[in-house]
């Protein structure tokens, strides 16, 4: 494995490269255990992302800022030459696809097997060549993370099949839009573009889904560690049962503002057509609508703030407006507790417990589509120990990540 070494320290960064070492050997001698073979053994890795700015507005085609970080899925792989896709994932039973049907299957809605046919439905109908494999995956992408685990799932798939039969040449953002597909259509979930373009690209990036056909995406060079702040992700425990009616309500009700004026998101209005019928609006398409829409149209602004700060180096201006999207979206896009249980607040302990450690430096803020989950805050090094002891301390050992933001996202590493 000492020829891939600096490849390692690429994805995850210097610290953790004997980590990754030992994780890597455990999933080649576990790929051997189950197929019996390492021969044509390729190894590709997905990353998760973190989501910086631009909370719930991809799928209303607005702008986002993220990030790839250094917790992955990684893949141990070999081909086939009977069609089929074989995927074990540690922990999770063996999926089995056969590429000769690619039907949307009602029964395999929410299940890997749907992510997997999905995606090679997506490549088919765009006119990639898709073929069989066998692969042992493992993944530290933690479920219900906020960090994306679907989507790091699907990217992987895809850039699998794009090197396994197609040469490598399906770019990653085209490999980011057949991962949506393979969501929304196979899976059954309405989610936007956001996760999968981030973990699918890699780095630190801008990208504005005007265009969702070509988004435009802006790299943005920025190295958090030598800015005194540490990129922290705390897993609140909350469960997410139950909660998909809750992420849908959220674009549905966006496209209701739009759809008031004709359009089909809300891209494709102003704050200002907005206001001036906003009495109309609310009668109409409710009051929360009308608040998660200009939660929208002040949060796509907030993105260029942000990216802009970045680009000049000016942490203060956007610490300023990372705060400010956390403010948004628990008062606005009202994303931060579940109504169908109003016990369960874990995002509002972890924000208040944030801001008591940071007490006015660095930010905080909902990550991810929210209800239950995980929050975000860029860390003062001097306080790093105690926010990771108190955040443990409300939510258990093992609850806080400090994230290293890598630079590529869907690659093959061997």
């Amino acid at each position: 494995m000492k020829n891939i070494d600096n490849m390692l320290v690429k994805l995850y960064g210097e610290k953790m490269l004997a980590f990754q070492q030992e994780r890597y050997a455990k999933a080649e001698k576990s790929f051997e255990e189950l197929f019996g073979t390492t021969e044509n053994l390729m190894i590709f890795s997905a990353s998760g992302r973190t989501e910086v700015g631009g909370n719930h507005t991809d799928h209303n085609r607005g702008k986002v800022l993220a990030a790839a970080v250094g917790l992955d899925v990684i893949a141990f792989v070999t081909p086939t030459d009977d069609g089929i896709i074989t995927v074990k994932s540690e922990g999770f039973p063996q999926d089995t696809v056969d590429t000769a049907d690619l039907s949307i299957k009602e029964e395999d809605k929410n299940t890997s097997a749907a992510l997997i046919r999905g995606v090679a439905d997506g490549l088919k109908k765009d006119g990639f060549s898709i073929g069989g494999f066998k692969a042992y995956t493992t993944s530290n992408v933690l479920k219900g993370s906020g960090i994306s685990s679907s989507a790091a799932f699907e990217v992987l798939i895809g850039t699998i099949l794009s090197h396994l039969y197609n040469g490598g040449k399906v770019t990653a953002v085209k490999i980011a839009q057949i991962a949506q597909y393979a969501e929304n259509a196979h899976f059954g979930k309405p989610s936007g573009l956001m996760d999968q373009m981030a973990s699918s690209v890699g780095g630190f990036i801008e990208i504005d889904f005007a265009d969702t056909a070509n988004p435009v995406i802006d790299a943005i060079s920025y190295n958090f560690a030598e800015s005194g702040h540490s990129l922290c992700i705390v897993d609140t425990k909350g469960s997410h049962a139950n909660l998909t009616p809750e992420y849908a309500a959220i674009p549905v009700e966006m496209k209701s503002v739009a759809q008031f004026f004709g359009k089909n998101e809300l891209r494709d209005i102003t704050r200002e057509q907005l206001w001036e019928k906003v009495d109309e609006v609310r009668k109409a398409c409710g009051d929360r609508a009308v608040s998660r829409a200009f939660h929208f149209f002040d949060e796509n602004e907030r993105v260029d703030r942000e990216a802009n700060a970045l680009r000049r180096g000016d942490l203060d201006a956007f610490l300023r407006e990372v705060n400010a999207s956390g403010n948004s979206s628990f008062k606005y896009l009202q994303n931060i507790f579940a109504t169908v249980d109003s016990r369960e607040q874990g995002v509002v302990l972890g924000l208040y417990t944030a801001e008591r450690v940071l007490n006015g430096r660095g930010a905080c803020r909902v990550h991810g589509g929210g209800f239950a989950g995980t929050i975000q805050a860029f860390v003062p090094n001097d306080l790093l120990d105690k926010f990771i002891s108190e955040m443990e301390h409300l939510f258990g050992e093992g609850s806080c990540y400090n994230l290293y933001i890598r630079p590529v996202g869907g690659t093959k590493v061997l």
